[in-house]
């Protein structure tokens, strides 16, 4: 009797299923590929570029993850000088430095620091001491430094904004609001900043500030500040009047406070008194050109 075979029809139906396995994964490579060559097509790069990006990538990587095993390992110096000439080698050393940030200093001191860096392989960069280095710069606050893959060496300068001008023996100096020296200035080169004098004055720049700002509508009219005997200020108006204050922060500030009230109700500055003497609260001193002293009390 005659057997009849089944298996032909089973081994018909796998042959099916891979092939219909086969032409979804063609399909879905297609797509996929696709996807890719659009997604590259927006992109602003040409093939060539793509090109020079992977390749810096990979390189990259390599010298830095060989880089990182030397100094896990706690491989010698030379080994660490045979990786930084391996990069040296693939192009990854200073060659261009770029400064940003840089308004008012002069960038050329910037540069003059970085430039110690050129032509340096860059696992050999001294990131941190050049950061330290533009520190110690009059006009700069903070200072970001970073390496730009394959050759450039990135600089962004934070600069100090002046904020008064400091009357010293023999020059001019501005200074920022934490009384840091920044450059020498002309006389006439101060414009409308607030100009301060007395030794020891430059460190008292914040306290001044936060004394001028309980009375804001006598702030604009200061022109000068003089720290005296390391202890009280006079401040001198645009008016050529000198207010003379007590010391101690608290009683300098009811002083002036008291002096804006004073002034608004009876119009002090502008007027004949050359100085106001309010070192002896209550009491205030007005000295007239010419005449004698005017006191007056608590019922002014």
């Amino acid at each position: 009797m005659a057997k009849i075979k089944r298996s032909a029809g089973k081994g018909v139906r796998r042959a099916a299923k891979s092939q219909s396995r086969a032409a979804g994964a063609r399909r879905a490579k297609a797509k996929t590929t696709g996807l890719v060559d659009r997604a590259m097509g927006v992109l602003p790069f040409t093939e060539e570029q793509w090109s020079t990006v992977w390749l810096t990538m990979i390189i990259g990587g390599a010298v830095g993850l060989a880089f990182v095993i030397a100094n896990l390992a706690g491989v010698p110096a030379i080994a660490q000088a045979q990786v930084a000439a391996m990069a040296s080698d693939v192009g990854f050393e200073v060659k261009h430095v770029r400064v940003t940030g840089t308004n008012r200093m002069d960038e050329r001191e910037v540069y003059a620091r970085a430039l110690a860096q050129q032509d340096r392989p860059m696992p050999q960069v001294e990131i941190e001491k050049l950061r330290k280095e533009l520190l110690d710069l009059p006009w700069v606050k903070d200072a970001r430094v970073s390496v730009q893959l394959p050759s450039t060496l990135a600089i962004d300068i934070v600069e100090r904004k002046p904020h008064a001008v400091l009357e010293k023996p023999d020059r001019l100096m501005l200074i920022d609001a934490e009384g840091e020296e920044l450059s020498v200035v002309a006389p006439d080169a101060g414009g409308a900043m607030l100009r301060i004098s007395g030794p020891g004055a430059a460190k008292q720049v914040a306290p001044l500030d936060e004394l001028l700002a309980t009375a804001p509508a006598l702030g604009p009219q200061v022109e000068a500040a003089e720290w005296v005997g390391n202890r009280r200020w006079n401040l001198s108006f645009k008016s050529g009047q000198v207010l003379a204050l007590p010391e101690g922060t608290e009683n300098a500030s009811s002083a002036l406070i008291r002096f804006a009230r004073m002034d608004g109700q009876n119009r002090l500055l502008g007027g004949q008194v050359a100085t106001f003497d309010m070192r002896s609260p209550p009491r205030i001193y007005m000295r007239v050109p010419g005449r004698a002293d005017r006191e007056i009390g608590d019922g002014s």
